[in-house]
């Protein structure tokens, strides 16, 4: 009985050995099927990478050409078009059985980490509307030769409360109460150039005229409270100081980087000096000039100025983003007069001191011709500082310093392939800052 039993326990356990062999083998064989996945998931995203620098390749080299054909007399139209992938194959099955995205999804969605097409070059991608904003607050390098003409409008309004005086019991003022106001109204027409040497630089020339009428307040006129005298100088249209510059783009945007241009401007005094100019004594008390006006208007600051800055553009259709910082240096300029007094002469130098710079803003594409922006613009002057030849050092004008911020608000619209219509309007923040600013902008792609 015992050896029946024995019998029957090793036929029991040779047949659970049996059975379990393909269960063993299933296992093996879906771990093999899961690694199989995993590797070609691995590869075939490897691959999508190397489509998608590939098609930016092709995008940069059909931009070039079509740069370097339009300098070469021909259009940009009659270029090459661009190489494009075939959607002929929307979805490539993967291995898995999951569908993911074929070529032509791969060209207009690079993978995760590739490299996307440089902000400001003409492709496919890049709407008229995107272009039109970066040549407005950053820089395009695609085009050989544009032109611009421009209009702008600033209103300019400060009010001064002087008090001749003091204080008795420490509630009554007793003196004179004067309230100075000047009002100014400038126009100026800027004709500019741009020029693109290479696919990463550009030159620029900006010649502006401006003419200028302000109008002086002032209360208190011949010791009366009550009576206000005024006077309006106008000016006939004058150059103002004509700068040019240089743009360079240091980095192209990529999906984790933005667009980044160094820009360089000279300022050349071409402009009408405010220093020299004759005034006009309409009140005087003894040797105290009460009241004086300037015979014209100057149309320049009269000393070389150097900028030096960056700008960043940021890709995030529909929006863009756009930044900016500058540092201007101004240069100490000798002038034969200082003296607002016409009886009296006084040379001496002026140094208008430093500037610095910054701006933030955001523009979006409405479609393929249209575009809004808005952008925070802020400007800090350092003091002026003067040196008289009789005194031999430097004395700083008190008031002289600026804090000048602002609120611009933008419109791109495409007229025609080769024409833009820009308006903007900005709206002082600050007491420095224009009241408000409006201007128009007409640039011409050749």
């Amino acid at each position: 009985m015992r050896t029946i039993h024995g019998r029957t326990l090793l036929g029991l356990m040779a047949l659970s050995a049996l059975s379990s062999e393909p269960l063993l083998a299933a296992d093996d064989e879906a771990a093999t099927d899961a690694a199989q996945v995993q590797a070609l998931q691995r590869e075939l995203q490897t691959l999508k990478q190397h489509y998608a620098e590939e098609v930016r390749k092709l995008r940069e080299i059909d931009a070039r050409l079509q740069a370097l054909t339009a300098r070469m007399g021909g259009s940009t139209a009659a270029a090459a078009p661009p190489v494009a992938p075939s959607p002929a194959s929307p979805m490539i099955e993967a291995g898995s059985g999951s569908a993911v995205p074929g070529a032509s999804a791969m060209a207009q969605a690079p993978a995760e980490g590739a490299s996307r097409p440089p902000v400001g070059t003409r492709s496919a991608g890049a709407t008229r509307s995107v272009e039109d904003v970066l040549l407005q607050e950053h820089a395009v390098f695609n085009q050989p030769l544009i032109l611009e003409a421009g209009m702008t409008y600033a209103r300019y309004d400060r009010k001064q409360l002087t008090l001749n005086g003091f204080l008795a019991l420490d509630a009554i003022f007793l003196g004179n109460i004067a309230i100075e106001n000047v009002e100014s109204d400038t126009f100026t027409f800027t004709g500019s150039a741009r020029y693109s040497l290479t696919p990463n630089l550009t030159v620029n020339v900006d010649v502006p005229v401006l003419q200028r009428w302000t109008t002086y307040q002032k209360g208190g006129a011949g010791g009366a409270a009550a009576v206000v005298a005024e006077k309006q100088v106008g000016s006939e249209a004058h150059i103002g100081d004509v700068s040019g510059g240089v743009s360079y783009r240091l980095f192209a945007e990529t999906a984790t980087r933005p667009d980044i241009v160094l820009n360089t401007s000279v300022s050349i005094p071409t402009g009408r000096a405010p220093y020299g100019i004759s005034w006009r004594v309409l009140e005087s008390q003894g040797d105290y000039i009460q009241f004086a006006v300037p015979e014209t208007q100057p149309t320049g600051n009269g000393v070389w100025g150097a900028s030096a800055g960056l700008s960043f553009v940021k890709t995030l259709d529909p929006a863009i983003l756009f930044a900016s910082i500058g540092y201007t240096h101004t240069f100490a300029r000798h002038f034969d007069d200082l003296d607002t007094n016409p009886a009296t002469r006084n040379p001496g130098r002026v140094d208008l001191g430093n500037a610095f710079n910054y701006g933030v803003g955001v523009a979006f594409a409405l479609n393929e011709r249209t575009s809004l922006s808005m952008a925070l613009t802020h400007r800090f002057n350092g003091a002026t500082r003067v040196r008289a030849d009789n005194l031999g050092y430097w004395q700083g004008v008190i008031g002289s310093d600026g804090n000048a911020a602002a609120l611009n608000l933008g419109m791109t619209y495409a007229i025609s392939p080769k024409f833009t219509l820009v308006a903007s309007l900005g709206i002082g923040l600050t007491p420095d800052a224009p009241d408000v600013t409006m201007g128009f902008k007409i640039p011409f792609m050749l």
